[in-house]
């Protein structure tokens, strides 16, 4: 959503089992479009936008149909760079 009105669907892949993806609404604090993760192997988390100063982030990743993330928001490559480019910091 934009406001009020919606801008777009997509399927995800949130946090696994100990791993929980937080609920509610966010500011995006941080926004790289070529990120790599310094908890987890130097993984990329392409079109990387934090949600939260633990780690938390909106990013492209795998899609296997059920939680699989560390927390982190994985969404399909297409939809996150265009969630990128309609977002801003704050």
């Amino acid at each position: 959503f934009k406001a009020e009105k919606l801008i777009g669907v997509t399927t995800v892949s949130t946090g696994k089992r100990g791993h929980r993806t937080p609920t509610g609404s966010f500011t995006i604090l941080q926004k790289n479009k070529r990120h790599f993760s310094n908890l987890y192997n130097n993984a990329p988390m392409p079109n990387m936008q934090r949600i939260t100063w633990s780690g938390v982030a909106l990013h492209a990743g795998a899609l296997p149909g059920y939680p699989a993330s560390h927390g982190c928001i994985r969404l399909p490559h297409g939809f996150s760079k265009r969630l990128f480019e309609v977002t801003k910091l704050g």
